[in-house]
Parts: structure tokens; sequence; C-alpha cells
């Protein structure tokens, strides 16, 4: 009787996801030394941290989308099309939801996948606190799907003013409000500014660059507060010089239809909202399976990586919480914690599968790096170099590239990154469909 291969199981095909699947695909999966397997509820992957720029329409996502069935092929593993519902951890299986149409038809049953290791790294999503009126009235960037969805209202409202009247007397204003001056909220400031510039330049001018009112909320004393204080100060220098009105020690109590109430009292108004405050791991974790997960839906973890009651279960990423012994809290939810995190497991499942002791996990702060659009950046580095300016925004850029050579190599990078370069010379800078 033939062994059976070692089967891993991934599911969330985000950059860790998506890059320790690749990873493991080339070290055992082209040697047959294990099954290697990726879950994802979507067909094709985009870099989260680019969702602003899609929002914004500065990106079109659709070509810079990667299709999971074609990069497995290539690189040695298996993909399933499918959302991960529930564990059995007696039976080493996961439960998939059925596959639904856009008209809600079934295509495809519940189905189940059974493995032998499972690494759970399906992200996060934003986290509204419980805030009146958010889920009912603010965008969300989560996805590639909500970012292609904001991005369309952005773009209605342009076209809704130009479709005016040629002597309608006032001109138009369109009111956006950004709650969260993390980096999601502070890039997508930043980036839907330099969207209204090039908006006019299309002759979509009807909504002048100044009658854009962007207003970025936060609670905390500064900008990105996680961040250390010289950032936050040339960050928020660079937002209220291009015009954006940045709100700190300013909590925000309830959203309605066309405003914002704060708890001070003030009403700021807002024809599009976006929540961008906090994070949480996606709610059908709490307790799933009897594993223990913390307040925000997380999956406690310990030093390497495997879930506090099955270590046959690892989970890694914004999905997981880990504190190492150095730390007094978990690893922070960035995307370097991610590929710092799928490169440790490649040497962790190699050594798990073998039945050898795993490494512990260990943590290094890189450092941040916060777009502030086309030309320019500001970030912290290795002890505590701070870089803005062009420089910055070059190193900004070079984490994608990073991202894209750990994925398909140096060859296939460089190609994108020339393909990239002859699109922004010969297509619109902005995304106006």
């Amino acid at each position: 009787m033939m062994n059976t291969l070692h089967h891993i199981v991934i599911v969330g095909g985000g950059a860790g996801g998506l890059g320790l699947a690749t990873q493991l695909g080339h070290k055992l999966g082209k040697r047959k030394q294990a099954k290697i397997t990726l879950v994802d509820a979507h067909l094709t992957h985009i870099w989260k941290p680019l969702l602003h720029e899609v929002a914004a329409g500065t990106l079109n996502s659709f070509e810079d989308e990667l299709n999971y069935f074609a990069h497995s092929v290539k690189h040695h593993f298996d993909f399933q099309l499918g959302r991960m519902t529930a564990i059995n951890r007696e039976q080493k299986r996961i439960m998939l939801a059925p596959l639904l149409d856009d008209m809600g038809q079934e295509v495809a049953p519940a189905r189940h996948i059974t493995y032998d290791t499972l690494v759970i790294a399906i992200g996060s999503t934003a986290n509204d606190f419980g805030t009146t009126g958010a889920r009912d009235n603010c965008m969300f960037l989560d996805s590639r799907a909500q970012a292609d969805r904001f991005q369309q209202q952005f773009l209605n409202m342009y076209l809704q003013a130009h479709a005016l009247p040629a002597n309608t007397s006032l001109p138009p204003e369109l009111n956006v409000a950004i709650i969260g001056a993390g980096a999601t909220g502070v890039e997508l400031a930043a980036e839907l500014h330099h969207a209204s510039h090039e908006f006019a330049r299309y002759g979509l001018d009807d909504i002048q660059p100044q009658h854009v009112k962007i207003t970025l909320i936060e609670a905390a004393d500064r900008v990105l507060p996680v961040l250390p204080e010289a950032v936050s100060a040339a960050a928020e220098s660079q937002l209220k010089r291009k015009g954006i009105h940045v709100l700190t020690r300013t909590k925000v109590q309830a959203i309605h239809a066309h405003h914002i109430e704060c708890a001070d009292g003030t009403r700021i108004p807002a024809d599009l909202k976006v929540w961008s405050a906090g994070i949480k791991a996606p709610d059908f974790l709490q307790g799933i399976a009897g594993l223990e997960t913390n307040r925000i839906n997380q999956l406690v973890v310990t030093k390497t990586l495997q879930t506090t009651r099955d270590s046959h279960i690892f989970a890694f990423g914004d999905c997981a919480s880990c504190t190492l012994a150095n730390m007094e809290r978990p690893v922070p939810p960035r995307a370097q914690t991610a590929h710092q995190q799928a490169n440790y497991l490649v040497k962790a499942l190699t050594a798990h599968i073998q039945g050898k002791a795993l490494p512990d996990y260990q943590y290094n702060d890189f450092g941040s790096l916060i777009s502030l659009s086309e030309g320019s950046s500001v970030g912290n580095l290795v002890g505590n170099i701070h870089v803005k300016g062009r420089i910055a925004r070059l190193m900004y850029v070079m984490l994608y590239r990073m991202h894209q050579y750990a994925l398909h190599g140096l060859f296939r990078t460089l190609l994108l990154w020339g393909k990239d370069q002859l699109s922004k010379n010969a297509s619109p800078t902005l995304k106006l469909h």
C-alpha cells in the first residue's frame, strides 16, 4: 500500500498565505515531499496595501491581479476556490460553503477538505467597534470588491456633476470623510487628493479640486499613532499642505447618511464615508472548533505559530495573536509581519512534517513606510532612521516589487515592472470606468 503525501492546507490567499503556498510548492510540492493546497474565497489576488489606490482609481485592479489557478500550476501546489465555514479537528477536515454565482445560484455544493496540517491565514476586516450607523453608511476597504465599489461611487459623483446643466449657479462640492488616521486612512486621503486633480485634467472638472473636501478623523492625539512622532508629524504636515482637513482627538459617535456626528457635538458633512479605524479577525473565527481566540477574534498562537489547543493547526498574519517572550504586546498586524511569518513557516512546517522540533519564531521590526501619493512617502527604518520624499517613495514602491519577487522570481518581476511602466505611459493615469 502506497503512503499518501502529508497534506498541508493553507486557508487564505493574501500576501502571507499565497507567499507560503508558493514557497512550500517549490520546497515540498515539487519534490513530492508533501501535497500543498491553498484555499481562498476569490479567484484572484491583489496586494492589500494597494487597495487605497484601487479605491481612488489610480490603480486598475484588473491589471495587477494574480489568478490563483494559473499561479498554482506554475508553483507546484493545488488551489481550491471556497470559503471556510468550520473546522472538524477530530476528523481533520475543513468545511467550505457552497459556491454561488453572481445571481445567487449554486455552482457547487458545500464540501470538505481533509488535512494533516492546517494553516489559517485569512487576514482581518475593519473593526467598527459597534459605532451607530457605521455598517449602514460607511464603506470599508477590506477587499478588492469593496475598493472597486468605492471607486465607482467616487467616479459617479464626478459623472453626476458633469451632467448638470451649464447654467447651474453654485459649483458642486464633494465631501469625503475618512474615519481612522492609521496607514490606510492617511494613504487613502492623499490618494483621493491626487485623484481629484487627475479628474480635472481629464475634463471632469465640474468638481474642481479645491471643492473636494477631504476630512481625516482620528480619535488619538495624532495621525499614525502607532508610528514614531516624527513620522506622524511629517505625514500630518504634508496632508495639511494638500488641503486635507485633519481632526485628531475626535471621537466619532454616529454616522448618518449625509454627515458624521462626533462625541463633542460637531457635525461633519460627508457624501462618501470610509471606515479605516481598527481591525479584527473575521467574526466566524471566534471560538471556532474550540480553539483559543481573543476579543478581536484572533487565534491565539504560541512562539511556533501553532494554535494553543491544537499543534496541527497553525495561524499567522492579521488573524493570529502571537506574543513573544521579549514583547509586552502581540506582534503588530502589518504586511511585514505576515511576510516574516510565512518565511518562518516554510522552515517550521518542513520540520513539523518530519517530526522534528520546531524553531521559535522571531519578529524583526524593519520600520514602516506610508505612501502620500505620487512622488512622496514618509516612514521610519531600522535604527529609528526617518525618511521622506522621493527616497521614501522609491522604497515604498520597492516593497511591492519585493512582494512580486517572492511570488514570481526576478525575471517575471522585471517583466511586470516593465509592463507597468509602459502601461503608465500609454494609458490614463486614472481609472475612468
